[in-house]
């Protein structure tokens, strides 16, 4: 079954190919089942399951031999993350080669970096704020030959910068990507996820297991969403001349009308929001330049 609203060059259009994914990472076997439905899946709700599963997409698709989460840390899924580095590359149409990109929050899976390697051979610095991130992020690009030479990590010291303290003077990047903490506080987190999988579930569950993990700074922080892409807004007017083209994921709609409020004060030459649609869930990228 084709899944149509993926990007046109996402190489997980398809439904998963178990019998592949499986035969590059056996661990898998223990996870997989065949639905109510006739259908061959996993639990998305087993966090265990849910990282065998990127970890068979990952060595299939992605060449990554080693791929290891600290405990409890985001655990991304491919699918959607790999949508965001294709219509990234869609800003720069055909001159989208060896392209140079900053990640701003790389995290502790360093899946866009990944991703943006695999598929362009793009270069990648990686900004993180997290001690454990860092370090299981360049572990994860140490321990694969691919990603050598590719991915540079970089500790962002501190939280209020989103760039200042990353770009060096003359540095140029063709490519800022961001995926911003999505909740003001913990226990909003913590509410949004209950009301994710009841709603999933179809009942009421009080104590639900992130299936998908993520630790404070990758889920929430003062202001949220809306204060994280403001505060990105304003510190890219700074880089104008050392970046071609900024973008952040927007998960909330309503977040954009005060988005474009900050660009169109600070003059960005072109704004562009490109929907994304993974399953029931919309996204959006938010792009400009000055």
């Amino acid at each position: 079954m084709e899944k149509n609203s993926l990007h046109i060059r996402n190489k997980h259009r398809d439904s998963y190919d178990f019998k592949q994914l499986i035969a590059v990472h056996k661990p898998l076997r223990e996870f997989v089942f065949q639905n109510e439905h006739d259908i061959i899946s996993i639990d998305f709700f087993n966090p265990d399951a849910v990282i065998a599963l990127n970890k068979a997409l990952l060595k299939l698709y992605y060449n990554i031999e080693n791929w290891e989460l600290p405990t409890g840390y985001l655990c991304p899924p491919i699918p959607g993350r790999a949508d965001y580095i294709h219509y990234a590359a869609d800003l720069f149409g055909e001159n989208n080669i060896k392209l140079k990109c900053l990640d701003i929050g790389v995290g502790a899976n360093c899946v866009y970096p990944i991703i943006g390697v695999n598929e362009y051979d793009w270069k990648f610095v990686g900004a993180e704020i997290e001690t454990i991130a860092i370090k299981s992020a360049q572990t994860i690009v140490e321990s694969n030959p691919i990603l050598k030479g590719k991915v540079e990590i970089r500790r962002q010291k501190d939280p209020n910068n989103k760039l200042v303290g990353i770009i060096q003077a003359g540095e140029k990047f063709d490519l800022v990507i961001c995926n911003p903490p999505f909740f003001t506080t913990a226990k909003e987190a913590e509410q949004g996820n209950i009301k994710k999988t009841s709603n999933l579930r179809g009942e009421l569950v009080i104590k639900p297991k992130l299936n998908f993990g993520g630790k404070n700074s990758e889920l929430w922080c003062p202001g949220g969403e809306l204060k994280f892409v403001n505060d990105l807004i304003y510190q890219s007017k700074q880089f104008a001349n050392q970046v071609t083209w900024f973008t952040t994921l927007v998960s909330k709609k309503e977040h954009l009308k005060k988005n474009y409020f900050h660009l169109e004060k600070l003059k960005a030459a072109e704004v562009r929001t490109i929907e994304m649609k993974q399953g029931n869930k919309t996204s959006r990228m938010l792009a400009w330049r000055f």
